[in-house]
This record gives structure tokens, sequence and C-alpha cells, in this order.
């Protein structure tokens, strides 16, 4: 399940912002629920989507980075986080293309 609205790769808008994959994690929450964040390249901007893990054979890539809708976006408050996001993802920017499969 993806938080907020996700555009296309192939779609275009003014609007929306690309943000990299900065950190995948599993949700201490519920059982197979996994959890990408993607960030802008200045780390100050993020976007997080939450994917059930259902089976061995449902298969949904990851890409380097999406398009995001701006309100879609949260802010990262703290200065360190904000630093580690920028970094890993202008590393992902520099070594990948949008679409490449992570």
């Amino acid at each position: 399940m993806a938080v907020g609205r996700l555009l296309d790769m192939t779609e275009s808008s003014a609007d929306a912002v690309r943000v990299w994959l900065v950190e995948r994690t599993y949700s201490d929450d519920e059982q197979n629920v996994i959890i990408l964040t993607y960030a802008t390249t200045d780390g100050t901007r993020y976007f997080r989507k939450e994917r059930a893990l259902t089976s061995f054979t449902d298969v949904r890539d990851v890409t380097a980075a999406v398009e995001a809708d701006p309100d879609d976006l949260g802010d990262v408050a703290d200065d360190d986080l904000r630093e580690r996001y920028a970094a890993e993802a202008r590393r992902m920017a520099d070594e990948h293309d949008p679409a490449d499969v992570i």
C-alpha cells in the first residue's frame, strides 16, 4: 500500500518532485510489511511507501527514484537524518537512472 499518490515514471507533472531511494526497512508493527523511504538530494524532504510482502511470487520492482506529489512529501527535521538522506540520495542519483530496479 503506497502512502500518498505516486506518479508513474512516464507521467509528467510540473509539480512532481523526483525522490531517490535512501532506506528500505521492515515494519516493527506489522509482519511482512516493507517500508521504502525516498528523499530529495538535499535531504530536506522524504516520501514513504509501505508495501506488503504477500508472497514470493508477488514481484513488484523497487526503482531507484520515483516522482512524488509535493503534498505527499514530509519534512526531515533531524539534522543527522537529513545529512544521511542527502548523501544516500545523491549517491543513488549519481550511480543509477531513476527507473533502475534496485
